[in-house]
């Protein structure tokens, strides 16, 4: 029981990293490596806050548009200087690095004592990982809610079908170079914000959080196409926190195995492998059963 809270509690605050993922993923179809620095800048900038004593909540708000600031400089890049936009995600990884090491001050800084959403909420009587979980839903229905409004408007709209067709796009008068700036920012302030939930959580933030972050939004995102499929925008955005708590779950019975932990970045490697592949692998039985069929089809008319 204490592992099931414990990962839905983790997969909580992770989706909203999964959402900002899905946002350059899926609706802009880029792959954007702005994502660990970005995590960690939303990790550094929020502990160095709460440590001159801003407001928990105000520095969340703080922490978001930051980190859209950070997805600004990679979008801008792409569109203006027109640099590619793998290039430009570790352009901007790179440089967020010392940046990040700038705010902290050091490699590690600690919040422990620090006064948190999460404390907050502890203060009120919640168990140990319900607090957590507990802040987790609230902000991912927030954001759910507000991304589900938001692209059913004229220029949600235009940033979905800059994704989908930016030649299209272009010729019914969108201006795709805004879309991508828009869709880089709103992604990233997500991932930001993320971030400050896990240091907050975590009672610190290091300088090395956001290593393989992407790859936990990945795994979050197909793992939860897979299990639910064929929903609407809002429903696919909550499947991320369906996929989040199954990938921390997955992530919990390897390390029970008491395998070394100095692995755990290789199976999360592996495990992201696997779920990427089940698209695939399915599209393969089907068409092998597809032939199965035709075939007895055949050999019954003969």
């Amino acid at each position: 029981m204490e592992i099931l809270l414990s990962a839905l509690s983790q997969g909580a605050i992770w989706t909203v990293m999964g959402i900002g993922v899905y946002i350059t993923f899926r609706v802009l179809n880029e792959a954007d490596l702005t994502t660990e620095a970005s995590f960690t800048l939303g990790a550094a900038i929020g502990a160095q806050l709460l440590v001159l004593g801003m407001n928990p909540l105000m520095t969340l708000f703080v922490v978001f548009f930051i980190g859209a600031a950070a997805g600004a400089i990679t979008a801008l890049m792409i569109t203006k200087a027109h640099i590619n936009s793998l290039l430009a995600g570790i352009i901007t990884m790179t440089g967020l690095y010392s940046i990040n090491l700038g705010f902290m001050g050091k490699a590690n800084l600690s919040i422990a004592t620090e006064t948190t959403l999460k404390t907050q909420l502890g203060a009120l009587g919640l168990p140990r990982n319900v607090d957590t979980l507990v802040l987790g839903i609230i902000v991912v229905l927030v954001a759910v809610a507000a991304l589900s409004f938001f692209f059913r408007t004229d220029m949600g709209q235009a940033l979905i079908a800059t994704g989908d067709n930016p030649v299209m796009a272009k010729s019914l008068g969108i201006s795709t170079s805004e879309m991508m700036l828009l869709g880089y920012m709103l992604g990233n302030g997500l991932i930001a914000l993320s971030g400050y939930l896990v240091a907050t959580d975590n009672g610190y933030s290091d300088i090395s959080m956001g290593i393989g972050s992407l790859v936990i939004g990945l795994a979050a995102i197909i793992i939860g196409e897979v299990v639910i499929r064929d929903v609407p925008l809002p429903i696919r955005l909550l499947a991320i926190f369906v996929g989040s708590v199954i990938y921390r779950l997955l992530l919990a019975l390897v390390l029970r195995f008491n395998f070394d932990t100095n692995n755990f970045k290789l199976f999360s490697a592996i495990i992201l492998g696997l779920c990427l592949s089940i698209p695939t692998l399915q599209r393969y039985f089907a068409a092998r059963r597809a032939r199965q069929a035709a075939l007895k089809e055949v050999a019954l008319a003969s």
